[in-house]
């Protein structure tokens, strides 16, 4: 087991998340693979069945030495794979690298990657230009003992978390578009505040608001001055608007200027400890959640590596 291990340490083990709703699904991977074989990538696949699986296949590649795991998907497939990686005692030892194939790679955005662009996301893990970065973690008890879930970009509450349920019904790319524009329309017409007391920086929050975001990275525009490598939370409660007030917070968030948006209280944390939300739903890195409350939500410093992207060569 040892020398597969060994073996294990300078192969790729990669992960590979057809995209919700494609029509043909290997179509991605096939060109993935070409690429790779030119490059003379030396690798092993795994391909996830459906969400579910993501999480124990990374763990099984993290558990069996490999220290360069590429992750094919999206913002959701990822949350899942960095649980897999958190629950290793190797994780110190591994670089975790993507390739987006996601219907939301917000995450991967951040850094630069255009979603399309494969050949150099398969060109910066090459590189291997890794950074240490932060991971969300909520902690919270249910009846099966304490439970942890790891979160690279957002945890919701509340709204839009309501949205991302909405939204995940669905599995075929058209149905999800329908379904995003239905939750457009709750959005404007349904809005709902929700009871909700929570303790941070010493202090007890226990007001009404409409959502609460809580972000390691820029949170889908939510918390756009979070960074995952600052040692923080980006917390962003906001209240409930009226009509227009909600055409204006819309504006704000397309415009990355939400910070300004009068209805919205911001704070900055290293742990949060939400104590009710009355039956706000949760939402992770676009995945529904369902935890029991109280839940702890705090930041975990340099948790992992990360293979970040090289800039690319300016060319004439």
């Amino acid at each position: 087991m040892i020398k597969a291990q060994n073996d294990n340490r300078h192969r790729w083990g990669i992960i590979y998340c057809p995209k919700v709703g494609a029509w043909k699904p290997m179509k991605r991977w096939n060109e993935i693979r070409d690429y790779l074989k030119d490059c003379r990538v030396e690798y092993d696949l795994l391909q996830s069945e459906n969400f579910s699986s993501i999480e124990r296949l990374t763990r099984v590649l993290a558990d069996n030495g490999y220290e360069t795991i590429v992750l094919v998907g999206g913002d959701g497939a990822l949350q899942d794979a960095i649980n897999g990686i958190m629950a290793s005692e190797n994780r110190l030892k591994i670089a975790l690298g993507i390739i987006p194939n996601g219907i939301a790679n917000d995450f991967i955005r951040y850094w630069g990657l255009d979603d399309d662009d494969y050949k150099h996301a398969i060109d910066c893990i090459m590189a291997r230009r890794t950074r240490a970065i932060d991971v969300g973690c909520c902690s919270y008890t249910t009846a099966d003992g304490e439970q942890r879930r790891y979160f690279l970009n957002v945890l919701n509450i509340g709204l839009t978390a309501h949205l991302v349920e909405i939204a995940n019904r669905k599995r075929y790319l058209f149905a999800r578009a329908v379904s995003s524009l239905v939750g457009l329309l709750h959005l404007l017409f349904h809005r709902q505040n929700y009871n909700m007391k929570m303790v941070l920086n010493n202090q007890t929050v226990e007001q009404k608001f409409m959502m609460l975001c809580i972000g390691n990275s820029r949170g889908y525009g939510m918390t756009p001055s979070a960074v995952p490598y600052n040692g923080w939370l980006d917390v962003s409660a906001i209240k409930m608007p009226k009509f227009l007030g909600m055409l204006q917070g819309l504006f704000m968030v397309a415009r990355k200027k939400i910070m300004n948006y009068k209805l919205m209280v911001p704070f900055r944390t290293t742990e949060i400890i939400i104590e009710n939300v009355d039956d706000a739903r949760a939402g992770i890195d676009g995945r529904p959640f369902t935890p029991t409350y109280p839940m702890r939500v705090e930041i975990i410093p340099e948790a992992f590596n990360f293979i970040i992207p090289n800039k690319r060569n300016k060319t004439k």
